[in-house]
């Protein structure tokens, strides 16, 4: 399916999505937002994609935030209706696992879709920050919860009301990205971290996904049995049969997803 503000094409088990409005720098309007769900809704049940890839076109820019003519025109129902924040909640909570490739700038919303992805990797160009607060507005698409999850309370609040845009080593530091890559060994680092998670079984990576997003938002107590019953639901899958006996006959594990 053709799409006017994505590049998407899916290959080797890496389902790749490119936010193409370089004009912009790659702002995220509504449309953009439907598109990039739309392609999530129809790669759920693809075994052909096991593992997404969000990047922005171009050398410049991931996502430079939202775009801030529609912005403009925001009224108090937009912001109850949270479109944005809904969308990223659901990117979050999506059942394969997602990469940001951070190739630029990633601020506002850029930054709050990055922060939604499982993994961040970022290239050695990549600046990063929610200076919403020069608009007169807040981080209003989970910003004000993710960052604070990822890299504690103070820098939170401290890149929030200074609007501090950060370097990509900035980011490794505080715990805001994950790796950080050469721009132009950006794409080849992201495929060796997704072909590592590809060669695991998919079963297992979903509910562990699931049981580390729970407990974080639990007490450890209920986190801990949310992970003894994905661990129960795995000890009865075909897949931790093969990774079992692939293991003691010294050979690469077939998994097949069940």
């Amino acid at each position: 399916m053709a799409y006017k503000h994505l590049l998407v094409q899916a290959e080797q088990g890496i389902g790749c999505i490119t936010i193409n409005r370089p004009e912009v720098r790659n702002a995220l309007n509504a449309a953009t937002i439907d598109e990039i769900r739309d392609v999530l809704n129809n790669w759920k049940k693809d075994s052909n994609v096991q593992v997404v890839v969000i990047i922005g076109s171009g050398d410049t820019s991931f996502a430079a935030g939202a775009d801030i003519a529609q912005l403009r025109e925001r009224t108090v129902f937009d912001a109850l209706e949270a479109r944005m924040q809904s969308f990223y909640s659901e990117l979050e909570l999506y059942e394969k696992p997602t990469i940001a490739a951070i190739n630029g700038y990633a601020l506002g919303g850029g930054c709050e879709l990055a922060m939604s992805c499982d993994i961040r990797i970022a290239g050695s160009n990549a600046r990063l920050g929610l200076p919403e607060l020069n608009l007169g507005i807040i981080p209003g698409a989970g910003g004000t919860q993710r960052l604070a999850r990822l890299v504690g309370r103070g820098k939170a609040v401290d890149m929030i009301l200074t609007g501090a845009i950060i370097d990509a080593e900035e980011a490794l530091r505080i715990g805001l990205v994950t790796q950080v890559a050469p721009l132009d060994k950006l794409m080849e680092t992201v495929r060796i971290t997704a072909e590592a998670i590809m060669a695991k079984g998919p079963l297992a990576v979903r509910l562990a996904k699931l049981a580390i997003q729970t407990g974080l938002d639990t007490n450890l107590q209920t986190g801990l049995v949310v992970e003894r019953l994905a661990q129960a639901v795995l000890y009865t899958s075909e897949d931790k049969r093969e990774g079992t006996a692939a293991f003691l006959e010294k050979r690469r594990a077939e998994f097949q997803g069940r």
